[in-house]
């Protein structure tokens, strides 16, 4: 049995160069170590990082764990990474990708009824960015199903689109008479 310091070295290093989160059972495959003693080190390896206060944190995110830098240092990171160079978002992408979050599987024919214009330019950006991908055809139409990746989850720190924030905060009392209403 490997001991306890060695394989809290071993979870580091590897952490360190993945560049997607990893599955506690891929870690503890590679690692030929029961998962739930890998599950028990990576717990406490984020805790212990929370409670020195590093400049990262270990969180779960999309299915598995990844080494993230603070919140509270994303200013000098975002300096650091982008050096001049920024390629966001539109807003039409950030609408689009919010629908398909939020109501995913849609079609694209769904998603442009629901921002009101066509979203067929915005659906290809997004997919050619691995934010979105095809899950499929509707039984009725036979249309592309579009969902959100791996990777959406990943970039907004998310393990589950369920801990995506409820919208009904923030939509109009009235918006089942409005989205019912003719054109």
């Amino acid at each position: 049995m490997v001991d306890e310091d060695e394989l809290r070295g071993a979870l580091e290093a590897i952490l360190l160069v993945v560049d997607e989160p990893v599955a506690e059972i891929l870690l503890a495959q590679v690692l030929e170590q029961p998962t739930e003693r890998v599950s028990a080190i990576l717990d406490r390896l984020a805790r212990d990082y929370t409670a020195a206060g590093h400049g990262f944190e270990l969180r779960r995110a999309a299915g598995g764990w990844r080494l993230y830098t603070r919140p509270e240092y994303a200013s000098y990171v975002e300096r650091f990474v982008l050096d001049g160079q920024t390629v966001r978002l539109t807003q039409a992408a950030l609408e689009t990708l919010a629908v398909v979050a939020y109501k995913q599987p849609v079609t694209r024919s769904r998603i442009s009824a629901i921002r009101g214009v066509n979203c067929d330019g915005v659906i290809r950006t997004l997919v050619s960015r691995g934010l979105v991908q095809e899950c499929g055809t509707e039984p009725e139409s036979g249309a592309f199903l579009y969902r959100t990746t791996t990777l959406f989850l990943e970039k907004l720190g998310l393990d589950t689109v369920d801990q995506l924030p409820p919208l009904a905060p923030f939509l109009p009392d009235d918006v089942e008479e409005i989205a019912d209403a003719p054109r």
